[in-house]
């Protein structure tokens, strides 16, 4: 196994020009994992853990959040509810400190704690080659399928942004046990009152993630009703008509961590409080 460790970007992007088939190696919290299972077994591995490039984190109201920056990082700096709240399930202090958004972004995992919250903000993921300079990807075009990002050969995730959105947001996440787990599924919602939308996403309830589309319109019909600027009343029946339209949107499998039913009815149930919390927000 050959390991190369670059120390400028631009070092990094020749050295995957030279070898697409090269694997990029951020924290390693997924690789090494994987490695030490016999699960995967990479003849060239280029360690991107020295790029200061990739470190960089301008937290205002456009977020610029660099691949490399990590899960310590974004609890220290970042101002979005669900990002923060999403940082401090993973893993333990160690993981943390290790693992990076951009690694989330490049293994694609329905699981990867803060992809549904980067769907739920709208983010932008820049990626950069040396062929092609930079190139932008709508996070709704970023996951093609289970652990298949819109990476090209030669291409490495540079960073992601977003609109910072406020204070009307929730990430709910069930598992199999409090801490160091895996979502078995995981919801992330935003209100942004500022742009006038509703987004709500799902993890581990598909092959992706998945945005709720129809409780989205249902969320802004019923926040339109009061207005943007004012905290949302809401009855039973309307957070239960929520629930189950979320709830719908999910394709959840049976697997060693949940059955499909259950994720599907959690998924309803972290829907409802996140209606809740985000509709109090003003």
């Amino acid at each position: 196994m050959r390991v190369s460790v670059p120390k400028s970007l631009d070092a990094a992007l020749g050295l995957l020009a030279e070898d697409p088939q090269a694997v990029v190696l951020a924290g390693g919290t997924d690789l090494m994992v994987a490695i030490n299972f016999g699960r995967a077994r990479p003849e060239h591995i280029v360690s991107i853990a020295r790029l200061a490039e990739l470190k960089e984190l301008v937290a205002g109201e456009q977020v610029l959040c660099g691949a490399g920056v990590t899960y310590t990082h974004l609890l220290q700096r970042v101002r979005d509810r669900a990002l923060v709240d999403a940082a401090r399930t993973v893993g333990s202090p160690q993981i943390r400190n290790a693992g990076t958004i951009g690694g989330n972004l490049g293994t694609c995992s329905p699981a990867g704690d803060t992809l549904p919250i980067l769907a739920a903000l709208d983010a932008t993921i820049v990626v950069v080659s040396r062929r092609s300079g930079e190139r932008r990807v709508p996070f709704s075009d970023w996951m093609r399928g289970p652990k298949q990002p819109a990476l090209e050969p030669g291409e490495l995730v540079l960073r992601a942004e977003w609109e910072e959105a406020g204070p009307a947001q929730a990430f709910l996440k069930a598992g199999t046990r409090n801490a160091m787990v895996i979502a078995v599924a995981s919801l992330a919602m935003v209100v942004d009152r500022a742009r006038r939308r509703v987004r709500v996403a799902l993890g581990s309830a598909g092959p992706t993630i998945i945005r709720a589309t129809a409780a989205e319109e249902m969320a802004s019909g019923l926040i339109e009703e009061v207005g943007w600027e004012r905290p949302l009343t809401l009855t039973e029946a309307a957070r239960a008509r929520f629930a189950d339209l979320v709830a719908a949107a999910a394709r959840p499998i049976d697997d060693q961590r949940g059955t499909g039913a259950y994720r599907r009815h959690v998924i309803g149930v972290m829907a409802s409080r996140a209606l809740q919390r985000t509709g109090a927000a003003a």
